[in-house]
Parts: structure tokens; sequence; C-alpha cells
């Protein structure tokens, strides 16, 4: 039962909004009995669909998911990849832009997740919390503005370029002066990140590598890191 313990503290520890409390703050949070824990989600498993939407807020502990759409032809346009200390969910105060989206486990992944009268009872509680919720809810938006920026005005290479970078700075180690991206990268899953063909990635990726912009191997990508150095 104590290793228990030990073990649901760290992984609190380890979700963006708990960082950089003590462990003393860390026990108080545990004893409120507001995270609730799930099983491991397999890989390719739905979390969650437009007409199953979880209540309250979760919390990826371990693993990746993917959040997604489909038009009418079901062709898929990726929203974002969640991580370990990424939140999604729905609730009156706050949304993180997860309703009516698809979200898929891209290889296995443990959630967890509080209740809407347990996150507000959390969140008075411990007003730093709040702070750092804001903080994550404005870095989501962000990403969202920075995609419609790149659609709006770049060319597909530019934008191929961008998601690269970007996906590096997050699940990228630097191995050699390319950064390998931790994540399985087929030309088919870039361009759902893009909204573009298969075709169309498949062209610019062939140019990025000539260029020795990038390397490439079966669904894996690595990236220049002087790109990243000039990005910061």
């Amino acid at each position: 039962m104590e290793e228990y313990q030990m073990n649901k503290l760290w992984y609190l520890s380890q979700i963006s909004i708990f960082e950089e409390m003590t462990s003393e703050e860390m026990k108080e949070i545990d004893l409120l009995n507001t995270i609730h824990h799930f099983n491991w989600i397999a890989k390719e498993a739905l979390v969650q669909t437009p007409d199953t939407i979880r209540e309250g807020l979760s919390f990826v502990k371990e693993g990746k998911l993917k959040v997604y759409k489909l038009n009418e032809s079901g062709k898929q346009f990726t929203l974002s990849i969640l991580t370990r200390g990424n939140m999604f969910g729905e609730i009156n105060a706050i949304s993180f832009g997860t309703k009516d989206v698809f979200i898929e486990a891209m290889e296995p992944t443990l959630v967890c997740s509080i209740s809407e009268a347990e996150f507000d009872r959390l969140m008075l509680s411990r007003p730093i919390l709040a702070l750092k919720l804001l903080k994550a809810v404005s870095e989501r938006l962000k990403e969202r503005e920075e995609q419609l920026e790149q659609i709006a005005f770049n060319s597909l290479r530019d934008r191929v370029i961008h998601m690269l970078t970007m996906l590096s700075s997050k699940f990228g180690t630097i191995i050699d002066g390319y950064a390998l991206i931790d994540l399985p990268l087929s030309h088919q899953e870039i361009a759902n990140m893009l909204g573009v063909t298969r075709e169309a990635v498949s062209g610019v990726m062939s140019g990025l590598v000539k260029d020795g912009v990038i390397k490439t191997s079966r669904k894996s990508v690595q990236v220049d890191a002087e790109i990243l150095t000039r990005s910061e």
C-alpha cells in the first residue's frame, strides 16, 4: 500500500500543473482523493469519440495520445499530440478544445481524471494550480494559432519544417547532430497533421532529405539540430 501511494505521488508530480510543488503539498492533494486512476489504454484504442466524451478533465500520465477529427469523406486531420503532463477534457470553466474529436492511444497510455466538482474544489484550495492551468490552456491556444498561421501564409515545405521542428522540441533526442523524434511518423501521419495529401508530403520530404535537413527511416524522422537552434 505504501509503495502504491509513493507511485501515485510520483505520477502526480509529473503532471504539468503539479510541477514545482513540495512533497508535503503533493501529499495534501493526494489526501483530497480527487485523482482517479485507470488501467493502461492499449495502442490504437480510442479513449474518446465525438459521441463518447469524458466528463471532467483527464491527464496523460504515461504514453501518447493523438487528437484528431474526420471530415465527411473520412480524411483524418490531427489536431495535437498529448504526452506526459498534458490535459484534455471539457468543464464549464475550462475547455482544452477536445470536444467533438477522436482521441486515440499512439502507444500504451495511462490516463487519470478528475470530475468537475472535484476540480473546482481543488482549484479553490490551491490557487497556484489554477494559474498553472491557465498557462497550460494558453500554450494549447498558442499552438493552434501557430497551426492556422502556417496554413494561411507558408508554403508546404515551410509547414513541414515547422511541424517537424515543433515535434522535435517536444519529442526529440539529439543524436549525432540530429534530433530523433520519438513518434511513429509515416508520410501519411505527417499529412494528417497538415491536412494535405500523402503524395504532397512525400515530395517535400524527399527534397528535405536531399538537402540534408532531415534523415528518415521506416516511420522515424531525424531533424538537423541546427534547424532547431535557428528556430529558438
